[in-house]
């Protein structure tokens, strides 16, 4: 089963437990929580209080998507205000594998995020640790960007050095998930997608993320 996991980053911060409320009664799978420094990424977001908040609302996986220099530092604020899920980025984790420790110590699932252009390589010695692997198919720091093709030769690609390294982490996808993308995404071996713009910006949430499932799950013919 397709896994979808909306991103709060499109969502209207003005109403925001309505948002998380209302994407988990249209069937959401997980709430996908971008968190940027302003130094990793151009951009700021929010900390802990926003994940804290998001607990209060919703009996759905919290999925804290790191975009942070340092992010060993705060990974334990993170996990006590209520992540389920998060993942940092390899690029910013000089001692990988004793941040990936670091999460599932906290008993929260452990990911790596991996940029357009890093390469696969840079997990092939954690991959046995790993509940899960972020591909970002967009440059990370903003919503709304377009999906960038090569990321569909590097899911397979993952997919198949999962299966090399016999590990049962998820492969999720983020950047540029829409009805246009999901389908050769997940023809690819995804198996969790991360939307924003394309599920907050549709005037029925249910019926956006339907649409999405099915697409996601039908997997056969391009």
């Amino acid at each position: 089963m397709a896994l979808i996991a909306p991103s709060i980053l499109s969502a209207d911060f003005t109403r925001l437990g309505r948002e998380v409320s209302a994407v988990e009664t249209a069937g959401a799978d997980w709430i996908h929580i971008d968190v940027m420094d302003g130094r990793f990424v151009p951009n700021i977001t929010y900390g802990p209080i926003i994940v804290a908040a998001c607990k209060r609302v919703t009996s759905l996986p919290l999925d804290v998507h790191l975009m942070i220099e340092k992010p060993e530092a705060i990974i334990p604020d993170f996990a006590k205000a209520g992540a389920d899920y998060i993942s940092v980025h390899t690029e910013t984790c000089p001692h990988l594998h004793r941040t990936l420790q670091q999460i599932q110590e906290l008993e929260v699932k452990a990911g790596v995020a991996l940029n357009p252009a890093t390469p696969l390589s840079a997990i092939e010695y954690v991959a046995d640790q790993l509940d899960f692997v972020l591909i970002m198919s967009v440059n990370p720091g903003f919503g709304g960007q377009k999906f960038i093709e090569s990321s569909i030769d590097k899911i397979k690609a993952l997919s198949d050095l999962l299966a090399q390294k016999q590990s049962s982490a998820i492969i999720q996808v983020d950047g540029g998930i829409n009805a246009d993308t999901i389908a050769s995404v997940a023809r690819a071996g995804a198996d969790c997608f991360v939307a924003g713009s394309a599920i907050f910006n549709t005037p029925d949430y249910a019926d956006t993320l339907a649409a999405l499932r099915t697409d996601a799950e039908r997997k056969g013919t391009p």
